[in-house]
C-alpha cells in the first residue's frame, strides 16, 4: 500500500528532476504506477498535494536536520555546527531539489512563503549556533554568510562539489574564530 509519504517523496523526486510544472496528477501516477484514486485518497486535489509537498520539503530538509543535531543537547555549539554542515553536505542530490524549490518560489506565492519560512528557520538556527561559539566574531553576520555560501554554491553551474564547499566553510570559520575549524 502506497502511503501519503510515498506520494510526497515521489513529488520531491519529480520536482527535483523536472521542476514544478511537472507536478501533475498524471506525472505522479506514472511515477508511482498507481491510479488517480490512490492520489485522491491522500490529497484534495493538486492544491492540497502542493501544500503537503511544501510542508514535506520543509520538514525533511530543515526541521529534520535541526532535530537530528539537537538530539545531542549536551554537545557544544561548534560540534553542532560541524554536524549540521556534514548532514547538509552528505546529501548531494538535494542540490537539484533546493534549486527547484527556489525556482518554484519565484512563480508561486505559497512556494515563496514556504521558502521564506525555510530560509528564516535555517538562518535562525545557524545564528543560534554561531552565538554559542565564544570566539566567533559577528556571529549573526557569519551565520547569514554561511547560508549564503551554501545557496551560491548550489546556484552556480556546475554546483560546487561537497569537498570544496567543506573547505570553503573551514576557511570561513577559521577566519571568523581565529582558530582552526572543521577537520
Amino acid at each position: 500500500m502506497v502511503t501519503k509519504i510515498d506520494w510526497l517523496d515521489a513529488g520531491l523526486k519529480v520536482l527535483a528532476d523536472e521542476g514544478s510544472p511537472a507536478l501533475t496528477i498524471e506525472r505522479l501516477t506514472t511515477e508511482l504506477g498507481l491510479s488517480k484514486g490512490s492520489y485522491y485518497h491522500h490529497f484534495k486535489g493538486t492544491g492540497g498535494f502542493r501544500t503537503a509537498l511544501l510542508e514535506h520539503f520543509e520538514n525533511s530538509f530543515t526541521t529534520r536536520l535541526i532535530d537530528t543535531v539537537e538530539r545531542r543537547p549536551e554537545a557544544d555549539a561548534a560540534t553542532k555546527l560541524t554536524e549540521l554542515m556534514e548532514l547538509v553536505l552528505a546529501d548531494a542530490d538535494s542540490v537539484r531539489l533546493e534549486i527547484a524549490v527556489r525556482a518554484w518560489a519565484l512563480q508561486d506565492p505559497e512556494a515563496r512563503a514556504a521558502q521564506e519560512r525555510v530560509d528564516q528557520a535555517r538562518i535562525a538556527y545557524l545564528q543560534e549556533l554561531c552565538r554559542g561559539i565564544s570566539s566567533m566574531k559577528e556571529p549573526d553576520h557569519l551565520a547569514r554568510l554561511l547560508y549564503l555560501i551554501l545557496i551560491g554554491a548550489e546556484q552556480i553551474v556546475p554546483p560546487v562539489p561537497g569537498a570544496e564547499l567543506r573547505a570553503l566553510y573551514a576557511t570561513t570559520l577559521t577566519l571568523a574564530t581565529g582558530e582552526p575549524f572543521l577537520s
